[in-house]
């Protein structure tokens, strides 16, 4: 099986935009197409290049206030989606569904928001669902996929894609699905924390 996969589509939902511009023109001059969500996607255009919306893959709009945006089998199965398994591959054929090789996604800021003395109501809406489901799904399907959970790792991502162009090594991925699933860690931890202190 070969380990070098290219990336062809990026999925890029983020809450903090800064950084993102190398990354972007990288992608944009290599061809790979971009998706995206909101803020983020106006973000992209306004630097001029194409990127589709999340909700024009999905047939559904944004919805209950921003909560469920890329919560959907369409871009799910496109991150999970093993890509040397037969079976799989007939369903993303079957439902339509397009592969997603990298995964850009910067959480809510839930402790920044916790520390800034916020209202209860403000601090749970800080409490990412879709960004942290997107990096437990790119993390578990690293073999197919590129995952950059946060900020932090941005400029690996640019020096990748400056020494390889718009493709990965299963080593690359390893490591940044080993990173995601240390930013999952600590950002459910503290969460937990911060409800452990309000019994």
């Amino acid at each position: 099986m070969a380990e070098t996969r290219k990336i062809k589509t990026a999925l890029i939902s983020v809450f903090h935009k800064d950084g993102l511009e190398d990354i972007l023109a990288r992608l944009n001059e290599a061809g790979v197409k971009l998706l995206s969500t909101g803020g983020t996607q106006k973000f992209i255009e306004s630097l001029g290049y194409d990127c589709e919306k999340v909700e024009d893959v999905t047939t559904y709009p944004s919805i209950l206030g921003g909560r469920v945006k890329t919560l959907h089998p369409k871009i799910f199965g496109g991150i999970l989606a093993r890509r040397d398994n037969p079976d799989d591959q007939a369903q993303m054929t079957e439902y339509g569904i397009t592969p997603i090789d990298l995964v850009i996604v910067d959480l809510y800021p839930f402790e920044q928001t916790v520390a800034s003395g916020a209202s209860e109501q403000e601090i749970i809406e800080k409490i990412d669902i879709g960004g942290i489901s997107l990096i437990r799904a790119g993390a578990k399907n690293f073999r197919d996929v590129v995952i950059i959970p946060s900020k932090a790792e941005y400029p690996v991502l640019v020096e990748l894609l400056k020494k390889n162009g718009a493709q990965s090594e299963i080593e690359d991925r390893r490591l940044f699905a080993e990173r995601a699933f240390g930013v999952s860690s600590l950002y459910d931890t503290a969460i937990h924390e911060w409800f452990a202190k309000q019994a």
